[in-house]
């Protein structure tokens, strides 16, 4: 199950990131780049930071294949993605959480601590989104208001904290994706966000 959401997760992440580099004026490997970088950015950085090798999509070289066929898709119709909007916004929601879980699940599997573990999980689920934003010159959007990373953080920590007190791992996986998934969608829906620190004092 986690794996057929994985792949729905990353061919959506693929197809925003598309109209991000549309965006940018972006020629059709700058877009593929970008898609890539978005959908599978995440756990790269997290299994460099930890030495996990090989990379996913080393070893499945057909996410590369996926997520750039739907980054060009994208370019081709994005003005009907325009008025699915808010779909893609759910399925981003949707590949947070998986992504959160798939982290956690890497950083366990190396007997790696608790914090980190949770860590892993944020760095999988935001890092790529982040990325993204910065190869397209953009303010990071895990980095405004939007509950986003405090999102992961949620769904690691349910995650965790069940696998903790022996529940099974299935049990862990769907109770965190619920809540995860709640908590974003909710944010969305109602419009919250984390305070904002405004400073705008000079030094000198």
């Amino acid at each position: 199950m986690l794996h057929v959401l994985y792949i729905i997760a990353i061919t959506a992440e693929a197809m925003t990131a598309a109209l991000s580099a549309g965006r940018r004026d972006m020629d059709w490997v700058g877009v593929c780049i970008i898609a890539w970088v978005t959908a599978l950015g995440g756990g790269t950085v997290r299994n460099v930071l930890f030495g996990h090798y090989p990379m996913s999509w080393v070893e499945h070289p057909e996410y590369l294949v996926i997520t750039a066929a739907a980054a060009l898709l994208a370019a081709f119709i994005a003005s009907i993605m325009t008025k699915l909007k808010k779909l893609f916004l759910y399925l981003d929601a949707l590949g947070l959480v998986v992504f959160t879980i798939i982290g956690c699940q890497v950083a366990q599997q190396i007997h790696l601590p608790y914090l980190i573990v949770l860590f892993s999980g944020m760095i999988t689920g935001c890092a790529g989104g982040v990325l993204r934003d910065v190869l397209c010159n953009e303010v990071p959007f895990l980095f405004r208001k939007e509950i986003y990373a405090s999102a992961a953080i949620v769904t690691g920590a349910i995650y965790i904290g069940i696998e903790h007190f022996h529940g099974s791992e299935m049990l862990a996986t769907v109770l965190a994706a619920i809540v995860g998934l709640t908590l974003r969608l909710l944010s969305i829906r109602f419009e919250w966000h984390m305070p904002k620190f405004v400073y705008r004092d000079e030094w000198h």
